[in-house]
């Protein structure tokens, strides 16, 4: 596919090249970045050289991961988000935000955004979001877009050489208001 271009009233997702390498790679150099991602650390300069020119493009060109720099319009990146095929209608979401822009909303908005777009164009019915235990950040940008916990998975990451537990929350096309691709039959509550 093709990389597309998604716009929200505060932001342009668009896809990263060559261009925006310095910026990626001073983004992952907070500590917080590195900490709660799975960005090599230390993240050096080609780090940022393989994402931006190979990776992005490969997951594109493959149909297996969509990533979108999430800029202010005529402005500097604020974050990245990455939308990754797990199986068949089902993606998993990541995100990160840039210290000076987080608190904003930004990257909540761009996470619904680029949801709305898997739902209405690449037939997924269910999208995760996974972070490590204790990514208050991260598990409240999942919650404000619209995401509902579903629990904690025991040793599901491994971060570094270390296995981690990680929450686990998922959105559906309905929570959206958006059809799924799929009929969707609910366990019944008790």
């Amino acid at each position: 596919m093709d990389p597309v271009r998604l716009t929200t009233p505060r932001l342009i997702l668009r896809t990263v090249d060559s261009d925006d390498t310095d910026a990626v790679y001073a983004a992952a150099q907070d500590p917080d970045i590195q900490r709660w991602t799975t960005v090599p650390s230390p993240y050096l300069h080609e780090h940022a050289e393989s994402f931006t020119r190979q990776l992005v493009p490969e997951g594109w060109a493959n149909d297996t991961m969509f990533t979108f720099g999430v800029f202010l319009p005529h402005g500097p990146l604020t974050g990245m988000i990455g939308v990754t095929m797990r199986s068949l209608g089902v993606a998993e979401i990541g995100f990160w935000a840039t210290k000076e822009h987080r608190g904003h909303g930004y990257t909540t908005e761009a996470t619904v955004a680029a949801a709305r777009w898997a739902f209405t164009h690449l037939a997924v019915d269910r999208m995760e979001w996974r972070a490590e235990v204790g990514n208050h950040a991260s598990r409240a940008v999942a919650r404000n877009a619209g995401f509902t916990l579903e629990g904690t998975l025991r040793s599901a990451l491994n971060s570094r050489g270390t296995r981690r537990d990680s929450w686990l929350a998922s959105l559906l096309p309905s929570d959206l208001n958006l059809p799924s691709t799929s009929p969707y039959l609910p366990a019944p509550t008790t």
